[in-house]
């Protein structure tokens, strides 16, 4: 899975395709490949956050009281 650094760059790379490039290539269309890069981009962002949070998330539903703090390890 790619970093968020590499989810900006696609989208940056998009962007500078859609809007800042002016040259006509035969069979390629920059604005659509623009458009893609920062749709792939974006998509990546949002799962890098969603990933988070979910790895974030307590996996262990034991609860600890308050005899159980001061207790050495087993």
């Amino acid at each position: 899975m790619v970093g968020f650094g590499v989810s900006i760059f696609l989208i940056t790379l998009g962007a500078i395709f859609k809007w800042a490039i002016k040259a006509h290539l035969s069979g390629i269309d920059l604005p659509a490949l623009g458009v893609i890069l920062m749709v792939v981009g974006a998509a990546s962002f949002l799962l890098q956050l969603v990933m988070m949070s979910r790895t974030r998330a307590p996996r262990n539903n034991a609860q600890v009281t308050g005899d159980d703090r001061n207790q050495p390890p087993a």
